[in-house]
């Protein structure tokens, strides 16, 4: 079995290829997870989407074939060629694979390294996989663990000491822009996780704050519990040229504010869109200043240096969780071994005792005493083995149950018996 993951972050692909490649709905998801599901190479699979990273994360026995069908299905989505997805994919499998993930949960791969809606974004994507059937044990061990690295960085270092957001970001930058906010009037579209961020740094600066959404009553809701006002979605195309500060984060598969829909205003505007795919359509205009995702990162690139220290700690931490992470592997992978290996031990004791009664070297009424002398022999024999295979990585784990198996094979019955099919294919897999 192997670990795979593909990504396409903002460190490899451009806003225009995520888009085309992001799954902003559950139906659009479930569709995905389906087609890896169908594939013979490909055990278990996560899909991750979020304004940042596109990621497939799954278990599969066949590293190159499971890569070519999950790039061949991304292809579909994206209308775009597989050799252009591989020019811009990064592709980790194992081990790699492994600190990918732990790193990702643990906001250090994150555009704003420090963020905390990732760990969030993650533990929905599994929900959402496992929940559906779409991965198990092997995966929900590897989210499991790498959740738990993630709350080890937050709680043993710095890295989180003051949360930041794309959308704390977007506000940053808009005071850097407008130094005096109080008073402006901003329109927020979309309800949000990014929207109630957003909102919250706004009200901080005492703004005049409207919320507009698709759905009515979930605006009327989020405009209660943050007492600001609500705008109906169908006065969108009059707010656009009345505000002069727009921020916009919903789900929509295409751009909710076209440039038709744009008069020309006697004063300056700023719009941030922090939606994957994008809310707002791309255009150059004197007198707006249009913010998308990959815009902010001249102030993440601060931001990194002020967590740099807190950063390299969290390395070591992820360092060591992944070691241990494997140790755990191969306890479990080794235990149904240790168990064949003693069946098989005592299903051979029973036959060389039932052999030496039938060829009369032991009287028959000694028989369950000749079995249990037997069986009592090769448990001194297995102990120290079996108990270093539990202690070493599972390769190591893997050779030495073989060559151990082997020499009691040959101390058994030196005419018939071979290493079992057991330990064969356990061999082969590694």
């Amino acid at each position: 079995m192997h670990y795979l993951v593909i990504s396409f972050s903002h460190k490899n692909s451009s806003i225009e290829i995520r888009e085309k490649l992001s799954y902003p709905h559950d139906s659009d998801m479930k569709g995905c997870l389906e087609k890896l599901q169908k594939c013979e190479f490909i055990n278990e699979s996560i899909l991750i989407s979020t304004c940042n990273r596109i990621e497939v994360l799954c278990s599969c026995n066949d590293l190159e074939n499971a890569t070519e069908y999950i790039l061949s299905t991304l292809s579909q989505r994206a209308k775009l060629s597989v050799e252009e997805l591989k020019d811009h994919a990064d592709i980790f499998d194992d081990s790699s694979a492994i600190h990918h993930i732990f790193s990702v949960a643990s906001s250090l791969d994150s555009l704003v390294v420090g963020e905390t809606q990732i760990a969030g974004q993650l533990k929905d994507a599994f929900r959402f996989s496992y929940d559906r059937g779409y991965c198990s044990k092997k995966l929900a061990r590897t989210m499991k663990s790498a959740f738990s690295c993630a709350a080890k960085v937050r709680n043993s270092t710095d890295i989180s000491s003051k949360p930041v957001s794309i959308a704390s970001v977007a506000v940053s930058q808009l005071k850097s822009l407008v130094p005096k906010l109080s008073g402006k009037k901003v329109l927020v579209i979309g309800v949000g996780e990014m929207s109630e961020i957003t909102v919250k740094h706004l009200l901080s600066s005492e703004c005049d704050i409207s919320i507009m959404n698709r759905t009515k009553h979930k605006a009327q809701e989020f405009a209660k519990e943050f007492n600001i006002k609500q705008i109906d979605f169908e006065k969108l195309e009059d707010a656009v040229n009345d505000f002069h500060i727009i921020f916009t984060a919903t789900s929509s598969s295409e751009p909710i504010i076209k440039y038709k829909m744009v008069d020309l205003c006697n004063f300056e505007r700023y719009w941030f869109d922090l939606a994957l795919p994008r809310d707002i359509e791309p255009f150059e205009r004197g007198d707006i200043e249009l913010f998308v995702i990959d815009d902010l990162e001249q102030i993440v690139d601060k931001n990194k240096g002020l967590r740099e220290k807190a950063a390299r700690a969290a390395q070591g931490i992820i360092g060591r969780e992944i070691v241990a992470f494997f140790e755990s592997l191969a306890s479990l992978d080794i235990e149904p071994v240790i168990k064949e290996i003693y069946q098989q031990a005592y299903k051979a004791a029973a036959e060389e005792t039932q052999r030496v009664v039938a060829k009369g070297f032991i009287p028959s009424e000694y028989e369950k005493e000749a079995q249990k002398m037997c069986e009592q022999a090769l448990k001194r024999f297995l102990h120290e083995m079996t108990s270093s295979m539990r202690n070493i990585n599972d390769n190591a784990a893997s050779e030495i149950s073989t060559h151990m198996m082997h020499i009691f094979s040959q101390s058994i019955d030196k005419e018939k018996t071979q290493i079992p099919d057991f330990l064969k294919d356990h061999s082969e897999k590694k």
